[in-house]
């Protein structure tokens, strides 16, 4: 019999090194934390044109989901916008690139540009404020709490 090439390597393997277990493992998290981050500028929205197409992150684009395009926050990073106008917030994921028009700092998708109250108008004055993933699971919870509250009411 014919020794494959990597048997020869197999013997070199340390036998030494304990064993990792799960509990050695380190604790999964959903994002980058990027609580040191703060911007301002313009913020616009995408909606129904993109719905559905492959976003940077590998995700397809739901424009009904809280999710957001910048240039260069990392990707699955989570930001609260707050509109300079009237002072809604909204927590969104980053899963994009983008904006690709000068003067514009973030993308919005659809359903964040309506919890903040920007539809209409395109483009409004925002607060990009980064959160920890601490801060952003707790501020996911709270947000989704408020939704589901405002469709009871």
């Amino acid at each position: 019999m014919v020794p494959l090439a990597f048997d020869s390597h197999l013997s070199s393997v340390p036998a030494d090194k304990p064993a990792q277990s799960l509990s050695d493992a380190e604790p999964i998290t959903s994002g980058p934390n990027v609580g040191e981050f703060e911007q301002k500028g313009k913020a616009s929205w995408y909606g129904r044109m993109f719905h559905g197409r492959k976003t940077a992150s590998g995700e397809k684009f739901n424009m009904n989901a809280m999710t957001a395009a910048h240039r260069t926050l990392p990707l699955a990073s989570w930001v609260r916008v707050t509109n300079e106008s009237n002072h809604k917030t909204v927590v969104v994921k980053i899963n994009d690139r983008g904006p690709y028009v000068r003067g514009r700092v973030i993308d919005l998708s659809y359903a964040a540009a309506a919890a903040l109250g920007m539809r209409g108008a395109g483009t409004q004055k925002v607060k990009i404020e980064g959160l920890t993933q601490q801060e952003a699971r707790a501020a996911r919870e709270e947000q989704a709490q408020s939704l589901a509250d405002d469709n009871v009411n």
